[in-house]
């Protein structure tokens, strides 16, 4: 359920709005429009002014067409906006022949396109898109309108500057285009992550709630049930001796105090109970989080440490229980037979320790233990997940204040060790 969820997301992520490629496409037919009217009505340079603004006007009908014909809140697929991005190419391609091409300074802005494909398409679209920006800046080293200049003066680069200046657009791209993707993905697979945490948070708080729910219903259901009951007894006192439905009316009678014991119970377990089982000791909260992973073929040892104070109590917290029972999933999942549980106390900390005797964490990714979508499982392991459940647990028991260390045990070879340290006052601040 987690990674369809982040799959649905990222494919949302990346259908980036029509809205906000209209509007940066206004933006640059604006510079645009600003510009060669500057160098063509203040400079008075030579140049195509016709063409150029015959450019920037088919670029203006686009926004215009896109505008009108979709909504304002349109998302388009990754391969239209790939088309709009190279339109966007071409039709500065085409500005920078009629002004110089490579000599012109604003050369530099043939790599916006692929900025904005990196930060919200795929990185096949994004790659096509910088093949076509290499190919036309590798055109315009050669064929080129002369740079709008003083018509007394005629400035012409030397051609191994001009490739110079072709090897620093390239460099630019590549750099700039790498970058603002990792940096999309990485803020992608966040986003993605924390939804599937909140989702599993919400889950476990709706759990947590169906005693009170039970209580809830139970005290709706009283007055119906009560009055269904008057009824039964008022038919008995006047239906009573007719064998045709003395029968009947007997099971209804019967029923009726069957149900109104049930609704005794669910009303007592929920006023009795609910404080008691709210509030849990450390030894509670182990034993709840250990119990469910027990009987899998995996040897778990629970060594308890006292300190002197008095033994924690903390309120039952559905994203704790969570966090920690993934802990103790994933250690019996990698364990080859043995999981310890150290748990205790001092007067200033509470601390659970897990270990396995798997083969531990691989060193590439160590660092990154806690992260989404990283995960030390092989290619070919079944079963496997993409290191959601891992970043849920993490964020979960660290928004309960807690302090989580990943590292391998002494011995390499011998698994992985987990340690979860809470400052006391934290842990106890709800018990």
């Amino acid at each position: 359920m987690q990674s369809e969820l982040s799959n649905r997301a990222s494919n949302l992520s990346r259908r980036p709005r029509l809205t906000t490629l209209v509007r940066v496409r206004w933006l640059a037919i604006a510079g645009q429009t600003a510009t060669v009217m500057l160098v063509a009505l203040y400079l008075q340079f030579p140049f195509a002014v016709g063409i150029c603004l015959a450019l920037i006007a088919a670029s203006a009908w686009l926004n215009l067409l896109l505008a009108f014909r979709f909504p304002s809140n349109h998302r388009l697929n990754p391969a239209a906006a790939s088309l709009v991005l190279a339109f966007d190419i071409l039709q500065l391609a085409g500005l920078l022949y009629l002004t110089g091409g490579l000599q012109n300074p604003f050369v530099i802005l043939m790599i916006v396109p692929v900025i904005i494909s990196a930060t919200s398409l795929s990185a096949r679209h994004t790659f096509f898109l910088g093949l076509l920006v290499v190919a036309c800046t590798s055109l315009l080293t050669i064929y080129y309108e002369p740079l709008p200049w003083f018509p007394s003066e005629q400035l012409d680069l030397p051609f191994f500057y001009v490739i110079g200046i072709w090897c620093a657009i390239i460099s630019a791209l590549g750099f700039t285009a790498v970058y603002a993707y990792r940096i999309a993905e990485e803020a992608r697979q966040l986003g993605d992550a924390l939804t599937a945490a909140e989702l599993v948070l919400q889950r476990e708080q709706h759990l947590s709630a169906l005693d009170g729910l039970a209580a809830a219903a139970a005290h709706e259901l009283g007055t119906p049930l009560a009055t269904i009951a008057l009824v039964v007894k008022e038919m008995q006192r006047a239906h009573g001796k007719d064998p045709a439905l003395a029968e009947d009316i007997a099971l209804l009678h019967s029923q009726t105090q069957r149900c109104r014991e049930i609704l005794q119970r669910l009303t007592s377990l929920s006023s009795e109970n609910e404080e008691h089982m709210s509030r849990l000791p450390l030894s509670s909260l182990i034993e709840e989080v250990i119990a469910p992973h027990r009987n899998f073929g995996v040897t778990i040892n629970v060594y308890k440490r006292a300190g002197a104070s008095a033994e924690p109590i903390t309120r039952r917290n559905p994203g704790l229980l969570y966090g920690l029972g993934n802990l103790i999933e994933n250690a019996v999942d990698f364990a080859r037979g043995e999981v310890n549980v150290t748990w205790g106390w001092t007067d200033t900390d509470v601390f659970i320790l897990i270990e396995d005797d798997g083969e531990g964490f691989r060193p590439e990714i160590l660092d990154r233990i806690g992260e989404p979508y990283t995960t030390s499982r092989d290619a070919n392991q079944t079963g496997g997940g993409l290191g959601l459940g891992l970043f849920i647990a993490k964020t979960l028991l660290e928004r309960s204040g807690a302090q989580i260390s990943f590292r391998n045990r002494s011995n390499p070879g011998q698994g992985a060790e987990v340690r979860v340290v809470w400052p006391r006052t934290l842990f106890s601040a709800n018990g």
